[in-house]
């Protein structure tokens, strides 16, 4: 059971980079105004809207309350829901997906979902952290939990595959894979380490009890520091990004 909440407003304030960066994404999906879209993993819609802007009908989901509330908050249609059992069937035109499905342990039922969701030959086109994505802030999360006596492994929420293994997720769940790609993207946060450790590693925390919490996010940014603490005082961390096009087969 996953320990991770999401804060809209930590998020835009903490995070909002996540959805810039991935804004590209949507001139691969190419959205036409006739078109349903299925938006996988919305957060607080940011990129859902720009989706709506095209003209087409889009649904989104995501399994955070709070996310789905601000979604709605800007007039989309969004919906609480677990992406690893979908309940749509031959539906949509596409799917679009942008850091989110890394979030998802379960990726062959993820997929699986969004086969059925699709009709015939629509697309799926997403982005998700990679192989490699915060090596550097897993493996100061090992260190300090291993010194607790925990095995990281226990606790880690994320899903990191290479382009090798996802494609073959695609193939088996009825996707011809169009281009796929894992590629580097150091990235830039717009504050302190400790905030973005505070946001997105809440089920590693959670490992300790919360009297130990702040010193083991404390032990982790002073790990950080030689691979991400910049000159200029400012924090980047090891982004690895997979980005991929697939289409369901006919």
């Amino acid at each position: 059971m996953s320990t991770q909440q999401w804060d809209p407003e930590q998020y835009q304030r903490d995070a909002g980079f996540v959805a810039a960066l991935g804004a590209p994404l949507l001139d691969v999906l190419a959205p036409q105004p006739h078109e349903r879209i299925l938006d996988v993993g919305c957060g607080d819609g940011t990129l859902t809207a720009q989706l709506a802007a095209h003209g087409c009908t889009v649904v989104a989901i995501d399994s955070s309350a709070p996310q789905v509330a601000a979604a709605r908050a800007r007039g989309l249609d969004a919906h609480v829901m677990d992406a690893q059992a979908l309940a749509f069937e031959t539906e949509f035109d596409g799917v679009f997906s942008n850091a989110a499905l890394h979030w998802m342990r379960s990726p062959a039922a993820v997929l699986a979902g969004i086969a059925r969701a699709l009709k015939p030959g629509g697309r799926f086109v997403g982005e998700m952290g990679g192989h490699g994505n915060v090596a550097s802030v897993v493996a100061g999360y090992a260190q300090a939990l291993s010194v607790r006596g925990i095995d990281v492994s226990l606790h880690n929420p994320w899903y990191f595959p290479d382009c090798e293994e996802y494609s073959a997720l695609l193939r088996a769940a009825g996707f011809n894979v169009e281009a796929i790609e894992l590629f580097a993207r150091p990235t830039p946060l717009p504050g302190d380490v400790s905030d973005w450790l505070n946001m997105m590693t809440q089920t590693f925390i959670a490992a300790v009890p919360p009297a130990d919490a702040a010193r083991l996010v404390a032990s982790v940014r002073d790990a950080l520091i030689p691979s991400a603490l910049r000159a200029d005082g400012t924090w980047a961390l090891d982004y690895v990004r997979l980005r991929f096009r697939a289409r369901k087969v006919a």
